[in-house]
């Protein structure tokens, strides 16, 4: 596997394009396209919230219906969510505008939007906005790039990322691009994902190999606690690379969903770095555990500990926050048998051993505190299951963004 430079548009036969149409931003693009040459598998994974939006009640009817999809039209600025039947109508007509401009079924534009909640779409700006896409839609890593960018609200920074494999003597690739920045938490996050890939592999593959690994990448990642109503990954496949149809279980399927995960991870990791405020991307890993699962809520739950994100945000190791945690998880352990690390590219420092402090250097351990991306290991010596989540620290500048995102 190796990284090459490019998103959504690195795989064969797959095109993106961004405009401004003045939905909520005066200053910024805010409609996206990902637009492929060919029909694609579809595969997706949504919010767990009960309160749906609209683009995620119609995204999911997509996948469901094993519609073969063209395109996927992403606004930024309005969330589409909570707006009813006139909301869901929205869905329909922007759908049908992209399905005129690019000459493809309705049925197989897929929709994303993010930003306010309750406010109704400007749909005729929408209108105008998707004849513009489908005008300078191309193929460029640039494009790519620009679509990136033009779905982010609070992000600071687009998140893209494309690698490449070797698959039957076929080179396959896939790229994606991604945002969130707040409104983030596991159980699928306003985090919005797209992957794109040229690989020949059936839908229901697919979907299995989406839904395997979001359990291991955007579900570990929290940066507030608040679950989204608008989460949505997609992934198509168009099977332009030409390679042997990867199947459920085989060596090219496990190849695949390494490169797979690897896009995500990324993609996960970044939106955590760039919660809304935040100055450093905080990763707990838990080693030593029984099961899986017993790590995985471990980790959560230090990298969900508002106390936790605020001490890293002061660079101060108060690790006693970090075994509070831990004991309230859910998941049983001894305490009394607990080492923590922290860890960062200053440096590594053993905090406590066997659920004690150890004598280490307080200036030092703010030392490592203060980099921007920083790692706590905490080991339960319990067994050889491990697993890491992502979260970001907690500053006031969480509270400026969030105090007033309407306004």
């Amino acid at each position: 596997m190796k990284q090459i430079k490019g998103g959504v548009t690195a795989a064969k036969g797959f095109e993106a394009a961004s405009t401004a149409a003045g939905i909520k931003y005066k200053d910024r693009t805010d409609m996206a396209l990902i637009y492929s040459q060919a029909p694609c598998a579809a595969a997706g994974t949504f919010t767990t919230n009960v309160v749906k939006a609209a683009p995620v009640k119609w995204d999911r009817q997509m996948v469901e219906g094993g519609h073969p999809v063209h395109a996927i039209v992403v606004n930024s600025g309005i969330a589409n969510a909570c707006t009813g039947e006139e909301g869901f109508g929205y869905c329909k007509e922007t759908a049908e505008a992209a399905a005129e401009a690019l000459a493809v079924p309705a049925e197989a534009v897929g929709l994303g939007s993010t930003g306010v909640i309750g406010m109704q779409l400007p749909i005729e700006k929408l209108k105008k906005g998707i004849e513009a896409l489908a005008e300078k839609k191309n193929a460029s890593i640039e494009s790519g790039t620009q679509a990136a960018k033009a779905i982010m609200t609070t992000d600071t920074c687009e998140k893209e990322l494309a690698v490449q494999i070797e698959i039957g003597g076929k080179t396959v690739t896939l790229g994606g691009m991604a945002k969130g920045s707040g409104m983030i938490h596991p159980n699928m996050c306003t985090m919005l994902a797209f992957i794109t890939t040229d690989a020949v592999i059936g839908k229901e593959t697919l979907q299995k190999a989406l839904s395997e690994d979001v359990a291991d990448t955007y579900n570990m990642i929290s940066v507030d606690g608040d679950t989204s109503t608008n989460d949505t990954v997609l992934l198509l496949a168009n099977g332009m690379a030409g390679n042997p149809e990867i199947v459920y279980g085989s060596g090219d399927y496990k190849l695949f969903s390494q490169a797979l995960h690897t896009v995500n991870e990324y993609l996960a990791k970044k939106i955590a770095g760039d919660g809304e405020g935040a100055t450093a991307l905080f990763e707990v890993k838990a080693v030593g555990c029984q099961s899986k699962e017993q790590a995985k809520t471990l980790a959560k739950a230090v990298v969900c500990s508002n106390l936790t994100k605020a001490a890293i945000a002061g660079h101060d190791a108060n690790w006693g926050r970090i075994l509070c945690a831990m004991g309230y998880s859910g998941a049983q352990f001894n305490p009394e048998k607990v080492d923590l690390f922290f860890e960062s590219r200053a440096g590594k420092i053993q905090i406590t051993r066997n659920g004690t402090a150890v004598d280490y250097n307080e200036e030092e351990a703010t030392r490592i505190l203060s980099q921007p991306e920083v790692t706590a290991t905490v080991d339960v010596k319990m067994g050889d299951e491990e697993a890491a989540a992502w979260g970001c620290d907690l500053t006031h500048g969480y509270i400026d963004i969030n105090a007033d995102y309407r306004s």
